[in-house]
This record gives C-alpha cells, structure tokens and sequence, in this order.
C-alpha cells in the first residue's frame, strides 16, 4: 500500500520543481503542432498518421521526465536510508510511480480534446485515444521507473535509459495507435483495449518489485 508520507513528499518535490513535468507537457505540445505543419493542411494526412503521432509524442514525452527520477534521491542518500532502514521501499516505490503518473500521463489525457483538435480526429477516434491514454499511460509510468532505478547510478544514463525502455514501450505502442486507428475507420477496438489492459495488470504485479531489486542492487 502506497504510504501517503511518501505521496506527499513527492507531491511537494513536483511543486517546486516545476520544469520536471511541465518540460514533457510543452514537449507533447509542441511535437504535436509541429507535425500538421511539417505534414500540411491535409485533414486525411492527419487522420491517417494521428494514432502513430499522439503515442510517439506520448512515449517521449514521458521518457524525457524519466532519468532524473531516483538520480537526486540516489545522490543525497534518501534511498540508501530507507534500503538500511525499516521504511518500506515498495511504498516509496509506488508513491514515485503515482506521482510520475500525475505530473506526465494525466495531462496527457486532459490534452486529449486540443490533440483531437490540432490533428482533425472525429469523435470516435477521441474517445479511443483517450482510453488508449488511460490505460496506457500508467504502463508508460511504470516502465520508465524502471528504467530509471536501473540506470540512477550511471553518470549519463539518458542513452541507456532509451536503448532499455524504448523496446519495452514497443507493443504499447502498436496496440494503442491501432486502437486509435480502428476507431477512426468505424471498427471494434476491444480487443485492443483488452490487451493494453492485460499488459498493465501484468506491469503492476511484476514491475514494483523489480523495481526495488534494482534500487537495492545499486545501493549495495
């Protein structure tokens, strides 16, 4: 259970590091504008390349506010304390998830209606983006967390950050940006939604766990 102490550090640690989640907003932002310019005024154009757009900028965006998530706490001695001490780890855990999910993947999902604007979707292909959000970006979370515990040692961990989490982002993205596409051309996208979910529900249970392994082994 996330320890609400924990939860409320992180949430005044948002606070006052403001460019930690406003950086990957801009960024989804500005991505997403930048394509109906690079692309044209086409509307068909957007409509046919928006289910792939909305989750790469998502993705990045994500990636972008991933590296630096344990590497301060690592560096002052925060999580070496609660690894030598009776504090659970797993709670801090999810509290740095939760957190990370609300600081990047909620306001991706409040974007959903200027997303839907800026690249001409319909109203159905709205609807599945932002499922497709819901439930994708609490993996997009939990993914980067841990890609972040496993390179918080290293001194430039950015790249490696990317060469393990970007893989793993992969069938995320192929099911999401199908769904999107389904819904865009009239057809069923459960199946989809289906699969993202399953993917989630496997992530909670395996991936706060490894989690602390990998915080504990850079520790010692």
């Amino acid at each position: 259970m996330v320890n609400m102490v924990f939860i409320q550090r992180e949430l005044r640690l948002l606070a006052r590091q403001k460019a930690d989640w406003l950086n990957p907003i801009l960024f989804f932002i500005i991505v997403l504008s930048l394509f109906p310019l690079g692309v044209g005024p086409e509307p068909n154009m957007l409509r046919i390349i928006a289910p792939g757009i909305v989750w790469i900028a998502a993705l990045l965006s994500v990636l972008l506010a991933s590296e630096r998530l344990f590497k301060d706490d690592y560096r002052n001695g925060v999580i070496e304390q609660l690894v030598a001490g009776r504090q659970s780890l797993l709670a801090f855990v999810l509290a740095k998830t939760l957190a990370n999910w609300l600081s990047t993947g909620l306001p991706l999902i409040l974007l959903s209606p200027v997303v839907a604007l800026l690249l001409g979707l319909q109203q159905p292909a709205l609807a599945a983006m932002a499922l497709t959000l819901l439930l994708g970006t609490p993996l997009l979370s939990l993914l980067s967390v841990l890609g972040s515990a496993l390179t918080m040692a290293a001194d430039k961990g950015g790249i490696l950050l990317a060469l393990l989490i970007l893989p793993l982002y992969i069938p995320l993205l192929i099911f999401a940006s199908s769904a999107i596409e389904a819904a865009s051309i009239g057809l069923g996208y459960q199946g989809q939604l289906a699969i993202l979910l399953a993917m989630l529900l496997l992530a909670l249970a395996l991936v706060p766990m490894a989690v602390t392994s990998a915080l504990r082994i850079n520790v010692s």
